[in-house]
């Protein structure tokens, strides 16, 4: 089943597994799927001499999952469903995470706070293959139950569980529950994750542990372009960096395909991020990721940072390059009906609408791009841009209307997501020049109207504009000596990757600047 090129991959990968690994796998022999799992993990289980598989048929509960052993133990893990297209990597990093080989392995902070959530937890993240967003989901997961015996997660595929999917009224992916009740929906990373645990659960406290406090000569909070970039340049210089950030790439780990960074002709949003990683690893900068940030004291000469479970950074030079998210209608029933009709991101959701009618809200280049990729899925795709014409670039706009089920209105001002409690049915809009509404019929919503600055723990002490980006100077100085900032969570204009990558190394060089003046 699967092909000679990746199993010989596998092989190398797994050559220096040191516990022995089985497959448990269940599986209704009724179901179609069952030969073709078994198949699956019999190849999988062919790369190294300490993987091997226990397979137990039944005849009935249309069971179709396998868990993972180690050394005969249950690590926690569990699979219902073929883990491959995105989620290959999954269990390739669950083997290797549990043999304490893989590279995404949290450090001392986040474990602790890993293994002091309270209580039994039971975790199911229901996924689509074809979604980018998921995999980074079941991983994060499936490291906090190698870390907590008390903790298990399954990754279920949807599309293999339709009447358990439609149960739950499951319309978005990556959908988290935990011990059978929402916990998360759409893309999230460890820290978020965690947090909400946190937050759900509790944590036990732990007198042993003693406060994790780090220094730095520049600390960068941040690992999209702008923060990388910071990041390199001031260790060029010979400083002592750390980066705090949510994820390496940050909102750039999203992009499916990148078309405009100058002498790279064509890139992924995932490939960049790693490539920014790599880059980082170039120099001695300490990177602590799956941060999120509570509180930031910016007024002292030693700027102090204090991230959520109680971890503290301080540095002369703070860079803010905490980018941006995804900006949402704020109208009545968006809220409501996230995950049961309206999404954020069309590579993930946008296989739950075949054969079904959507619209896409936003006609800027993000937009454009959602409707061209759905419409190669769904039934009708309709755009509405708040503007009297469409944003996006030219080439975008005559692919757009060369496909035959897009219909694209202007002038029109989304007022409400309408929904009959469970799922969207419609959505009420304002033509703008005659002032008439009426409400559109359809099945899906995607908003795609641009990104909102990360600038929340910093709006107290900064100055920003209305729309809550840090007003910077030319140099990148804010308002406050010893902290600049750089990139979508700036005031500055433009808001792309090259100009990001740009405003990263001119925060850092005038932070290097305003060190050697005696400034800071």
């Amino acid at each position: 089943m699967l092909d000679q090129s990746i199993l010989q991959q596998v092989r190398e990968i797994f050559k220096n597994l040191d516990a022995h690994y089985t497959f448990r796998l269940i599986a209704d022999s009724h179901r179609s799927e069952a030969e073709e799992m078994r198949q699956f993990l019999s190849d999988f289980a062919s790369c190294s001499d300490h993987l091997a598989n226990e397979y137990n048929q039944t005849f009935q509960d249309n069971s179709l999952e396998f868990s993972i052993l180690k050394d005969g133990i249950e690590t926690g893990i569990t699979f219902r469903g073929i883990p491959n297209g995105h989620e290959f990597t999954s269990l390739l990093l669950a083997v290797l995470n549990a043999d304490g080989k893989g590279k995404n392995l949290p450090d001392e902070a986040i474990c602790r706070r890993i293994k002091a959530l309270k209580g039994d937890i039971r975790l199911q993240t229901y996924v689509s293959l074809t979604c980018t967003n998921c995999p980074d989901v079941v991983q994060a997961l499936n490291i906090m139950a190698l870390l907590k015996p008390d903790l298990t997660h399954e990754m279920v595929d949807g599309a293999l569980f339709q009447e358990e999917v439609n149960k739950l009224n499951v319309q978005a992916v990556p959908a988290v529950y935990a011990n059978g009740e929402m916990l998360h929906m759409g893309r999230g990373s460890l820290g978020e994750l965690l947090q909400k645990l946190e937050e759900r659960f509790g944590s036990e406290p732990n007198s042993e542990n003693a406060p994790i406090h780090r220094e730095f000569d520049v600390l960068v909070i941040g690992g999209g372009p702008a923060g990388s970039s910071a990041a390199i340049y001031s260790a060029r210089k010979g400083l002592h960096v750390g980066v705090v950030a949510g994820r390496i790439g940050g909102q750039v780990k999203e992009t499916v395909g990148i078309e405009n960074l100058i002498s790279v002709p064509q890139t992924t949003g995932a490939r960049l991020a790693d490539d920014l990683r790599n880059h980082m690893n170039h120099y001695p900068i300490e990177l602590f990721e799956e941060r999120s940030i509570e509180t930031a004291l910016l007024q002292e000469s030693q700027k102090l940072i204090m991230a959520h479970g109680g971890e503290t950074f301080s540095a002369p030079a703070i860079i803010i390059a905490t980018g941006a998210s995804w900006r949402r209608l704020n109208v009545p029933g968006e809220a409501e009906y996230i995950g049961r009709g309206v999404a954020f991101c069309p590579h993930c959701d946008g296989p739950f609408y075949q054969g079904k009618h959507v619209a896409v809200i936003g006609g800027g280049n993000s937009g454009i791009e959602a409707a061209i990729d759905l419409a190669g899925i769904c039934s009708k795709v309709t755009v509405y841009e708040f503007l009297d014409n469409l944003k996006a670039d030219q080439v975008l706009q005559k692919k757009l209307y060369s496909l035959p089920n897009v219909e694209v209105f202007t002038s029109m001002q989304t007022t409400e997501v309408v929904g009959n409690g469970e799922k969207v049915t419609g959505i009420r809009v304002k033509n703008r020049k005659s002032g008439e509404e009426e409400v559109h019929p359809l099945d899906g919503i995607f908003v795609q109207i641009g990104l909102a600055a990360n600038s929340a723990p910093f709006r107290e002490a900064l100055e920003t504009t209305p729309i809550g980006e840090i007003k910077i100077d030319a140099a990148c100085r804010t308002s406050i000596p010893g902290v600049y900032a750089a990139g979508d969570v700036s005031s500055v204009p433009y808001k792309q990757i090259i100009i990001a990558m740009g405003e990263g190394a001119k925060a850092a060089l005038s932070a290097f600047d305003d060190r050697t003046r005696g400034v800071i």
